[in-house]
């Protein structure tokens, strides 16, 4: 399986490309504004030391919500780019996903969604969703972490509780693999958004 696999949705930028038994990670932490300026460098360096070249790739993965409105575009754009290049299908995995993929058991995903807020989806042991992704309170989410297993990218305290971490590089590479069949025509690659963007809130 050759594919090449990307999240800019949020402070951080993961780029993945696999060739065959070979794969080449790349996680930068401290990518929050920079992804339009050094993704494609990530991607080409990735590939090159994959081995192999855009063209060779079987999919194109990428990561389309929620967390950023602009990192979100920026991954989009890129990929859709990309499969209409070199007439490949998408791949939509959602950054719920990554956190999901990256442990096993029944996994409460969370995304930091500010103000006290978080994106949130429940999964079952096999990764089917129990609950669909949704933009809640910190204690809404806090309710159902006697269920489900709370994980999230970076340090995160639900209703008193805190959140483990979890690798969401590992999480991206699982779910673009066991997701593969799943991918698509670029033309339906679409962003999820759970939420209005701040400008579209201040509005009002």
């Amino acid at each position: 399986m050759n594919y090449l696999a990307i999240d800019t949705s949020g402070e951080y930028l993961t780029v993945i490309a696999k060739h065959g038994e070979r794969a080449e990670r790349v996680f930068r932490p401290d990518c929050l504004a920079k992804h339009s300026v050094v993704l494609m460098e990530e991607i080409e360096g990735a590939l090159a030391r994959a081995g192999m070249t855009a063209g060779e790739c079987d999919f194109f993965a990428v990561v389309v919500g929620p967390g950023s409105f602009t990192g979100i575009r920026i991954g989009i754009a890129t990929v859709k780019g990309l499969c209409f290049a070199c007439d490949r299908p998408a791949l939509a995995v959602t950054s719920l996903d990554c956190i999901a993929y990256s442990v096993e058991g029944r996994v409460l995903s969370l995304v930091d969604a500010g103000h006290g807020a978080v994106y949130a989806c429940a999964y079952e042991e096999d990764k089917s969703a129990a609950l669909a992704p949704a933009y809640m309170t910190g204690e809404e989410a806090a309710a159902l972490a006697g269920t489900f297993a709370p994980y999230a990218e970076k340090q995160l305290f639900i209703g008193g509780k805190e959140a483990q971490r979890a690798d969401v590089c590992l999480g991206l590479e699982r779910a673009a693999e066991t997701c593969a069949a799943n991918a698509k025509p670029a033309a339906q690659l679409a962003a999820l958004y759970l939420r209005k963007s701040s400008a579209e809130e201040m509005r009002k």
